[in-house]
């Protein structure tokens, strides 16, 4: 028995969904976002906080990207084992990114690695990148996280030996002094501690979509208050947010090892879900 949804269904919802990510904040960042406006007292970064808020305003009372960079399509997927399509999804989403780029409009960033030759509809090789996770159920939940560059080109990934778990914090540190103004903070900051190479990485994007207003634990809020500590601030022209929250998710890992990742995000914290089939 198929899910009760049609493959033309199923697009249409993927290319909305696509087009409320980029046009239109969850409320916990714009809530972070007016927060860190209300107790900025650096007036330079204040005046560039409030024009962030008007931006956000602006384009989703006009319907429109909040961005020039509308990113590459990054999609999770929480694939119920009783969910039955009765199609292909992948090949489903990837006609919706296809549809997003022709509707919304969307700039088409997706290029060839080596020759840089542009798709033209933001899909291709490995794009979209979609993350699967089979979970128990009769549903699909798909969110959305299109990604920008900016923030994307100063994310980091290393290799510490066991023993330096004490040097996380600083790795952080470091890694937000040389990112600087560059990805356009204030941040939310994904930090993937342990799995394997590949594993912290996606740990470190997985973290980017915990709600801004969730409960953070010790180490978390004490890199965020050591990262805002710097001093950098918004757009990296100075103030007291260089970042909006640190969430951190871990895995077991080999015993001889330590992989740490970062994966940084600007203000625009941009993701959107979706729940398809039947309730429990």
């Amino acid at each position: 028995m198929s899910s009760k949804i049609s493959r033309e269904n199923f697009i249409r919802s993927i290319a909305d969904l696509i087009r409320k990510a980029e046009i239109e904040l969850p409320d916990d960042v714009v809530n972070a976002l007016r927060k860190a406006e209300s107790i900025e007292e650096n007036q330079v970064a204040k005046s560039q906080l409030q024009a962030i808020l008007k931006n956000i305003e602006i384009a989703k009372n006009h319907a429109v990207p909040m961005c020039q960079d509308t990113g590459i399509m990054i999609f999770f997927a929480e694939l119920g084992t009783e969910f039955q399509p009765g199609f292909d999804l992948e090949a489903a989403v990837r006609d919706a990114v296809v549809l997003a780029t022709r509707e919304i409009p969307l700039r088409p960033n997706a290029v060839d690695p080596l020759n840089r030759n542009n798709s033209g509809n933001n899909t291709g090789s490995g794009i979209p990148d979609i993350h699967w996770k089979l979970v128990p159920g009769k549903q699909l939940k798909i969110t959305v996280s299109p990604k920008g560059a900016g923030s994307e080109n100063m994310s980091v990934l290393r290799m510490f030996n066991p023993t330096e778990a004490g040097s996380i914090k600083n790795f952080v540190l470091e890694t937000v002094i040389n990112a600087g103004g560059m990805p356009c903070p204030p941040l939310t900051l994904g930090i993937g501690i342990g799995g394997s190479f590949d594993k912290a990485a996606r740990l470190a994007k997985e973290a980017l979509l915990e709600p801004l207003d969730a409960p953070m634990n010790e180490l978390e809020q004490e890199v965020l208050e050591a990262v805002n500590a710097l001093g950098i601030g918004c757009m990296g022209l100075g103030g007291s947010t260089t970042a909006l929250a640190v969430h951190i998710k871990t895995a077991h890992c080999h015993t001889a090892s330590l992989p740490v990742a970062i994966n940084i995000q600007c203000w625009a914290n941009r993701h959107a879900s979706i729940v398809f089939g039947e309730e429990e």
